[in-house]
């Protein structure tokens, strides 16, 4: 249920809820997340992964670069593939660039009063005390996936009468403002069609409301004709949290293209704590390892309960291809595994047009 719309369904009855203890200031909506408690033990402090010598990838060929152009070319209605079959490569650079991304798979809880129609689930509460937030057993999600799951906290349900019909569960429709009347589509109202009297409504302006079947109520939205609501602490539990950095290339190619590529994965390493990478031979690598790591020990270690930590690094190709077509030189980018082109300034395209 909307957050608004529990406000305004729980507003009116400031003694819907008990007091439950370790959830002093639960309200409807929730608030902000929780902080964990300290570890039972220290963390063990973190290590350093292992190199991985290899640090370069094959050079893009020419005839790869120009199958990579053709098929983007091809894919492109309004572009001609004169300059494709016409135009000849004159130089290719490499700009090869590295990815680094941390992953920091954290558990974050919140609460907040929830309510349902209440269909006979027990009343627990008080029956004992209540389990803290970070108490509540939660069943363990796939590392590094995103995860959410609403939770009901054990020993915090009761039953209420609704407040919104009043625990009758029913409300009055909101088509015709309980008449059970409406407007007659055919004659707008006036009884009249034609000069004459409307058949469809006999002449009386009105029509049977259709959407509670002329009786003027219809079935509590609320507790759905339950006449009670159980209500309870809900908890949210959220997992997750990925961060990437891409090394400055100079190629010209805008970074945000690199987002739907892959690269060669050169370096995995997950730990409960991850190490800053020292000595990668790119030092933008070391830079945004540093800075990331100490970004999300410092955004999520106080609201979040860190789990385990991944990062990696993949080299990223993107060549930059040169040609001359019609005496002027122009250039497209190929990049990631997947070969894919940029060429912002392709020289020969038309306009469609739709006739």
């Amino acid at each position: 249920m909307h957050a608004s719309k529990l406000h305004s369904t729980f507003g009116c009855s400031s003694n819907m809820f008990g007091n439950v203890p370790g959830y002093e200031g639960t309200v409807p909506g929730g608030g902000g997340f929780l902080p964990p408690p300290m570890p039972m033990e220290p963390v063990a402090p973190p290590q350093p992964g292992p190199e991985n010598p290899e640090w370069s990838i094959p050079s893009l060929s020419e005839d790869e670069a120009l199958k990579a152009f053709k098929e983007f070319v091809s894919s492109h209605c309004c572009y001609s593939d004169a300059p494709v079959t016409q135009g000849v490569i004159t130089s290719m650079e490499p700009f090869n660039t590295f990815r680094y991304r941390l992953e920091t798979f954290t558990e974050s809880r919140s609460t907040e009063w929830a309510q349902k129609p209440y269909e006979g689930e027990p009343a627990d509460f008080y029956t004992q005390p209540a389990p803290q937030p970070w108490e509540v057993q939660a069943t363990p999600p796939n590392l590094f996936s995103d995860h959410k799951v609403k939770i009901r906290v054990p020993f915090t349900s009761s039953v209420k009468e609704c407040n919104t019909c009043h625990a009758t569960g029913i409300e009055q429709c909101t088509e015709c403002n309980g008449s059970g009347k409406k407007a007659c589509w055919v004659c707008n109202g006036t009884g009249v069609k034609l000069d004459a009297a409307c058949s469809h409504c006999n002449g009386t302006g009105k029509e049977s409301c259709s959407k509670c079947n002329g009786r003027g109520k219809n079935e509590c939205q609320t507790c759905k004709g339950k006449r009670q609501l159980l209500t309870y602490i809900e908890l949210k539990v959220e997992k997750n949290n990925v961060e990437d950095h891409v090394v400055e290339h100079n190629s010209g190619l805008k970074t945000d293209k690199l987002c739907s590529v892959n690269g060669k994965e050169l370096f995995k390493n997950s730990q409960n704590l991850v190490y800053p990478l020292i000595g990668f031979p790119n030092p933008g690598v070391s830079q945004a390892s540093d800075r990331l790591i100490k970004e999300h020990q410092t955004k999520y270690g106080q609201t979040s309960r860190i789990l385990q930590q991944r990062q990696t690094v993949e080299l990223i190709p993107i060549t930059r291809v040169n040609y001359k077509w019609k005496d002027n030189t122009h250039a497209y980018y190929v990049y990631g595994n997947e070969h894919k082109v940029n060429a912002d300034d392709y020289p020969a395209t038309c306009c469609c047009v739709i006739l």
